[in-house]
């Protein structure tokens, strides 16, 4: 039994829809499909609330523009006119149920995070009623199923929610086994849970790639398969080295840490409940699915070459915070991460010395981490500052750090072009090296280390 999973950029019109519906008709294994929004729909719901010029219009711009998007794709996904009635139907009732949500927002002025979540959740509720109707249209017998619905309980984080694998195992099984037996094949919404009290949570961006590992540990599935527009994991961004090839084999560590440094491909969370149940995870292409793609496994591949990829992203930031005898003072770090944790903001990394302590963290939470940092009196704290001018570059690969001139390759080639390596981390993986450049300077950065380890 494998887990298909398919991406909002497989899910751009209805010709994608019926192309994925061919693709999970000729699968003959037992299958469960997990679905992403259409594409650019939860983009859309994002810049609405975050616009936060909630009015009676705005309302019903949105709505009609959510409505002509879907119903464009129900006309060229669905041939059978009475499908196609029932499939339109539902998606009216549901876009009725999210404008009364934002009516709601716009009498109360006030959106929680709860809410927030809920609103957010629609892209991959619309999409999913629209592949049910596409496949049975293909004469495959279909049922929608929304996850938190279905017991996909998570730790209650509002936005960035993990699931809570064994009871999503014990609410599943009984559940999906019985589908099976129903000769049916479940259609599942990816990106969200639920709270324990039902209330929906998000599972961040590119969630539904997670909710599928949690759906595959659950069901205890023999292959996990990502649907997306590209081979797979690469040797770097092909926005910036055209001649980038395609990585055939990664163990679970070397692709955890290259969706962690900025490999969008993947949600870095994707392959935590993979491992635990030694689960194989493949990539694949929609434009070309006969094409093997990443295979990530428990197999760890070390060659004599064993860079496997460059990561990189420049959505990070550091907070330096200095004093006298801060990195050795008892507590003091402890305090300085527990008031930043405590607002559920997540710390990247932290590197020490003797007379200053360095955080590494989403740019989008700098301000607020300073500002919080800023406002506490802790002990030998002498002066903080914050930079968001930085770009992360990660070098990853199975056994980089036991054999010999890895870091020196990277770090010389760099200060070749005279980049300055303004901090550097080693041994926290086994997988990975990495170190901070001026933003400025990434691209040259990146076209010479990987001219170091793949053309040389």
């Amino acid at each position: 039994m494998k887990v298909m999973k398919f991406g909002g950029s497989n899910l751009r019109s209805g010709k994608d829809f019926r192309s994925v519906a061919e693709i999970i008709k000729n699968e003959t294994d037992k299958k469960i499909i997990v679905l992403s929004g259409v594409y650019g729909v939860t983009d859309i719901l994002q810049r609405y609330l975050h616009n936060g010029k909630y009015a009676e219009k705005s309302i019903n711009n949105l709505i009609s523009k959510l409505q002509t998007i879907h119903l464009k794709i129900l006309k060229n996904a669905i041939e059978n006119n009475d499908l196609s009635i029932e499939v339109k139907t539902n998606i009216i009732s549901r876009l009725k149920k999210l404008e009364r949500l934002l009516h709601g927002v716009l009498y109360l002025k006030e959106l929680t995070d709860r809410t927030k979540d809920l609103i957010l959740s629609y892209g991959e509720r619309l999409s999913v009623s629209i592949m049910v109707g596409t496949l049975r249209d293909l004469e495959i017998n279909a049922v929608g199923l929304e996850s938190d619905n279905i017991g996909v309980i998570t730790d209650g984080n509002y936005g960035n929610a993990s699931a809570i694998l064994s009871t999503v195992e014990t609410n599943l099984k009984k559940q999906i086994n019985q589908i099976f037996k129903e000769e049916k094949t479940p259609i599942i919404t990816g990106f969200f849970g639920c709270n324990k009290n039902g209330d929906t949570t998000l599972f961040g961006r590119n969630g539904s790639d997670y909710s599928a590992s949690v759906i595959g540990y659950a069901l205890d599935a023999d292959l996990v398969e990502i649907w997306k527009d590209v081979n797979g994991f690469m040797t770097v961004d092909p926005g910036i080295i055209k001649d980038a090839k395609t990585i055939d084999y990664l163990s679970y560590e070397e692709a955890a840490e290259l969706a962690y440094f900025g490999a969008k491909i993947l949600h870095p969370r994707t392959i935590d409940p993979l491992i635990k149940k030694q689960i194989p995870l493949e990539i694949k292409n929609i434009n070309n699915p006969d094409a093997q793609g990443s295979i990530i496994n428990g197999k760890k591949n070390i060659g004599k070459k064993p860079v496997k990829s460059i990561a990189f992203t420049t959505d990070i930031a550091c907070i330096k915070i200095h004093g006298g005898g801060i990195g050795y003072k008892p507590g003091v770090l402890g305090e300085i991460v527990s008031n930043i944790s405590s607002k559920k903001i997540n710390i990247k990394s932290v590197i020490t010395s003797q007379t200053c302590i360095t955080l590494l963290l989403d740019k989008k939470y700098l301000q607020q981490s300073y500002n919080i940092l800023r406002s506490e009196k802790i002990s030998t704290v002498e002066n903080i500052e914050k930079n968001d001018e930085i770009a992360l570059i990660a070098i990853v690969g199975e056994g980089i750090n036991k054999q010999y001139g890895i870091a020196a390759r990277a770090f010389n080639v760099v200060a070749d072009k005279k980049i300055n390596i303004e901090m550097i981390s080693a041994g926290a993986s086994n997988a990975a090296y990495y170190f901070i450049i001026n933003q400025n300077q990434i691209n040259d950065a990146i076209k010479e280390i990987h001219r170091e380890f793949f053309n040389s």
